[in-house]
C-alpha cells in the first residue's frame, strides 16, 4: 500500500522525543559511541510523522530525527476525537491494536502509541500493544494502523458507487 506525505511547511508542528539510546561500535581503538534517537511529530489535527536517525552527539541525532519525521508525515482520518474503526498492525515482531473510545475515554495507551496518537490529534482511543515493545517497530505500526483507518460510511458509499459504475458499464 503507498502511503501519501503531507507537506509540511503549512503546518504547525509539535515535536516529541519518544526514545533515546546510546549504540556502541567496537573498532580497533575501542568503541565508537552514537545515539540514535526516535522522534514523532504532529499538530493535533490529523497528521503525525515519526523519524528515527542516529548521530554522535544527541541533539544533532533528535534534530535529525526531527526532520525525518516531518518528511513522512501522513494524514490520519478522524472522527470526532477519535478514530472512525477498529486497526491492528503487526510490524516486525511488534502488533498494535486501535480502538475507537467514547467521548470522555482518554487514551488509553502506553508507551510509543500513546506519543503517536497524542501527536495526531486522538483524544479517545483504546489500545493494545503485543509482542515486542520495541518503541521504533510499536511507533511505525501505530502510525501505519493509524494511515489505514477508513470511516465505514464513507467506505459503504464509495463501494456502492464503484458498484454502480461497473453495472452501467456492463449494461452498456
Amino acid at each position: 500500500m503507498r502511503i501519501k506525505r503531507i507537506n509540511a511547511e503549512d503546518l504547525v508542528l509539535n515535536e516529541k522525543l519518544i526514545a533515546l539510546n546510546r549504540v556502541s561500535k567496537v573498532v580497533k581503538g575501542g568503541k565508537r559511541m552514537r545515539f540514535n534517537a526516535l522522534v514523532v511529530v504532529g499538530d493535533g489535527a490529523g497528521h503525525v510523522g515519526v523519524g528515527l536517525a542516529k548521530s554522535n552527539e544527541v541533539p544533532s541525532a533528535i534534530a535529525k530525527a526531527g526532520a525525518y519525521a516531518r518528511k513522512n508525515i501522513v494524514k490520519v482520518e478522524l472522527k470526532g476525537n477519535t478514530i472512525p474503526s477498529e486497526a491492528t498492525t503487526k510490524l516486525g515482531a511488534s502488533i498494535v491494536f486501535l480502538k475507537p473510545a467514547l467521548p470522555g475515554t482518554g487514551i488509553i495507551a502506553g508507551g510509543a502509541v500513546r506519543a503517536v496518537v497524542e501527536a495526531a490529534g486522538v483524544k479517545d482511543i483504546l489500545s493494545k500493544s503485543l509482542g515486542s515493545s520495541n518503541p521504533i517497530n510499536v511507533a511505525r505500526a501505530t502510525v501505519y494502523a493509524l494511515t489505514r483507518l477508513r470511516d465505514p460510511q464513507r467506505e459503504i458509499a464509495r463501494r456502492k458507487g464503484l458498484k454502480e459504475e461497473t453495472e452501467a458499464v456492463a449494461n452498456g
